[in-house]
C-alpha cells in the first residue's frame, strides 16, 4: 500500500484553487491535480505492508490529538525546482500546526525516510514543454481540523486517493 498523512482543504478552497489552475489549462505540458485531491502532505510513507496499518492508525490518532486545530494560509505560488525547468507548480502553505504535525509523524515513524518539510499544495505537474506561469498571490485561509491517512494508487489516469481514516486535531 502506498500511504501518506495529509490535510485536505474544504471544498470552497478547492474550488478557489481550481480557478487558479485554469491559468495553465491551455498548456498541454501541465497536468492539473484534480481539485478534490488537492492536499498538503505531512509525511509520505511510501509503499508499506498492510500489516502496518494498525500502527499508522495509532500514530495518526496520537499525533493529531497533540496538536490543536489551527488556521492554514495559502500564499503565493512557486515551482519545484525553483530554477531551471520546473516539474511542479504549487501554492505555499503556512500555519502554526504544520511543523508540529510533520515533526510528530517523523519522530513517531523514525524508520520512514523523511524529506525536508516544505508545506505546499501541488497545483500541477509538468509533463512536457510548457511555460512558467507568473506568480499568483492567493491569501486564502481555512481551519485545519483533522489529518487523514491516505492510500494512493497509481492508475493510468494518475494517482487516485482514498482516505482510510480521519484523525481530529486535539
Amino acid at each position: 500500500m502506498r500511504l501518506f498523512y495529509a490535510i485536505f482543504p474544504p471544498r470552497q478552497i478547492q474550488e478557489a484553487l481550481a480557478e487558479v489552475q485554469a491559468r495553465v489549462r491551455g498548456f498541454k505540458g501541465w497536468k492539473l491535480s484534480p481539485p478534490h485531491q488537492l492536499h498538503l502532505t505531512l509525511l509520505f510513507l511510501g509503499e508499506q505492508p498492510q500489516a502496518r496499518l494498525p500502527e499508522f492508525r495509532r500514530v495518526g490518532q496520537a499525533v493529531a490529538a497533540g496538536v490543536p486545530a489551527f488556521e492554514i494560509e495559502l500564499g503565493g505560488t512557486g515551482y519545484f525546482p525553483p530554477t531551471g525547468s520546473p516539474r511542479v507548480w504549487f501554492v505555499k502553505a503556512s500555519g502554526a500546526g504544520l511543523e508540529p504535525l510533520s515533526q510528530g509523524f517523523q519522530q513517531a515513524l523514525s524508520d520512514i525516510p523523511a524529506k525536508a518539510f516544505s508545506p505546499h499544495l501541488t497545483l500541477a505537474r509538468k509533463k512536457g514543454p510548457a511555460p512558467r506561469i507568473g506568480p499568483v498571490v492567493l491569501q486564502l485561509k481555512f481551519e485545519a481540523k483533522a489529518v487523514c491517512l491516505v492510500e494512493s494508487k497509481l492508475e493510468r489516469s494518475g494517482s487516485q486517493y482514498r482516505v482510510l481514516q480521519e484523525f481530529p486535531l486535539g
